[in-house]
C-alpha cells in the first residue's frame, strides 16, 4: 500500500484508507459487530493504517468497533473521529466548548483509547467557522493529551478555506470525486500552501460511481440515498448533489471515456489519487469484497491525460450546470 503524508500531522498514512459509516452493514440494516470486525481487519491486513469514524455512526457502534480493532492489532493504526453532529438541534448556538469537550471524552471512552490521533468538527454550521473560541478549545485538549490533531469535515469549499485560516487545523475532509470537482479548482492549492492534509470523502458519489445502479434501483428504508432527489443531506452530499437519474446519465458518459469492461470503481478512486494534494481517500465498505475492490485502486494503472481531460469536460458540460449550490 502506498503512503502519503497527512499534512502537518506528519502521519504517513495509506493513500487508500477506510471510512466506517457502513462498516457494520449497509445503511438501514443495523450494526453487526462481527461483520465490522471482519471488514476492519481485512483492511488492515491489506495495508490500510488510517480509519475514519464518527460518534454518530450507528450511534457510537462504529467507534466501538474501531477502538476494538486498534487495541487488538500490533500495527500503528491512525484513528480519526468526528464530533458535533450529536448536537440537537444542530445549530451554531449549540456549539459550545463544554459540549465539544464532552464529545471528545465520550469518544475516548467509547473507543477505549487514551488519545485521538485526529478529531474533526463534523460539518459544523457556517457561523461556527467564525468563532475562534471553538477552535481554541482543541489546543487545550491537545495540551491535555486527549487529542493529537484537529481537523474539519467541511461541507463546502468556502467553509474549508475558512477553516484552514486557523493554524491548528491540520486536515480537511471534503467531498471530492469525478462528479464533484470544485475543490481541486478553489481549495487544493491553498491547502498545499498551508500544509493541510486533504481527506477525500464520498469518493464513489454515494455508490453512483460503482456503475451498478440502474433507473430501477431502489434503496432500503433507512438508506439516505432514497432521498437523493430532494437532496436530503446537507451540502448535496448524496450523489454529489445530482438527482439520481441525472447522475446515472453522467456515469454512462464517463464509462464511454474508459476502456470497455473497465473497473469503474477502481478507476474512480484512482482518478482522485491522481491529484497530488490528496492525502487519502476513505471509501466505505459494508462487505469484505468492497474492501478488496477499493484497495485495488492503489495499484491500478493511472488514467491518461486524455482520459482526465475528457472527464473534466463531462463535469463542465453535464454536471456543473446541474449543481444547485455553486459553493459546493
Amino acid at each position: 500500500m502506498k503512503k502519503r503524508t497527512l499534512g502537518k500531522t506528519g502521519f504517513e498514512i495509506s493513500e487508500e484508507s477506510l471510512g466506517t459509516w457502513q462498516v457494520g452493514g449497509k445503511w438501514g440494516s443495523g450494526f453487526d459487530h462481527k461483520k465490522a470486525d471482519t471488514i476492519l481487519n481485512e483492511a488492515v491486513d491489506k495495508g490500510v493504517n488510517f480509519i475514519d469514524t464518527a460518534d454518530v455512526y450507528e450511534n457510537g457502534e462504529s467507534e466501538k468497533a474501531v477502538g476494538r480493532l486498534v487495541r487488538s492489532r500490533s500495527e500503528r493504526i491512525y484513528v480519526a473521529t468526528k464530533c458535533g453532529r450529536r448536537l440537537n438541534p444542530h445549530i451554531d448556538q449549540a456549539y459550545q466548548p463544554a459540549a465539544l469537550r464532552k464529545f471528545v471524552e465520550d469518544s475516548l471512552t467509547s473507543m477505549g483509547l487514551e488519545t485521538l490521533d485526529l478529531i474533526q468538527l463534523h460539518c459544523p454550521p457556517n457561523e461556527t467557522y467564525y468563532r475562534p473560541e471553538i477552535f481554541e478549545l482543541f489546543e487545550t485538549l491537545k495540551k491535555e493529551g486527549k487529542i493529537q490533531n484537529l481537523g474539519v469535515s467541511a461541507g463546502t469549499v468556502d467553509q474549508a478555506l475558512k477553516a484552514i485560516e486557523y493554524d491548528n487545523v491540520s486536515t480537511i475532509q471534503i467531498i471530492f470525486n469525478m462528479l464533484r470537482q470544485r475543490p481541486s479548482e478553489h481549495f487544493f492549492a491553498e491547502a498545499a500552501k498551508r500544509n493541510v492534509g486533504i481527506i477525500a470523502r464520498v469518493p464513489l458519489a454515494s455508490g453512483l460511481l460503482t456503475g451498478k445502479f440502474t433507473p430501477s434501483t431502489t434503496f432500503d428504508e433507512g438508506d439516505h440515498r432514497g432521498f437523493s432527489e430532494e437532496n436530503a443531506l446537507d451540502y448535496g452530499e448524496t450523489f454529489a448533489g445530482l438527482g439520481f437519474r441525472k447522475g446515472l446519465e453522467v456515469v454512462e458518459k464517463i464509462k464511454q471515456v474508459l476502456p470497455e469492461n473497465a473497473n469503474l470503481p477502481a478507476m474512480a478512486l484512482k482518478w482522485i489519487l491522481m491529484f497530488k494534494e490528496i492525502s487519502c481517500i476513505i471509501p466505505g465498505a459494508s462487505k469484505i469484497e468492497q474492501v478488496r475492490s477499493n484497495i485495488s485502486a492503489s495499484d491500478h494503472p493511472e488514467l491518461t491525460g486524455e482520459q482526465m481531460n475528457q472527464i473534466r469536460q463531462i463535469y463542465e458540460q453535464h454536471i456543473w450546470p446541474e449543481i444547485a449550490d455553486k459553493n459546493w
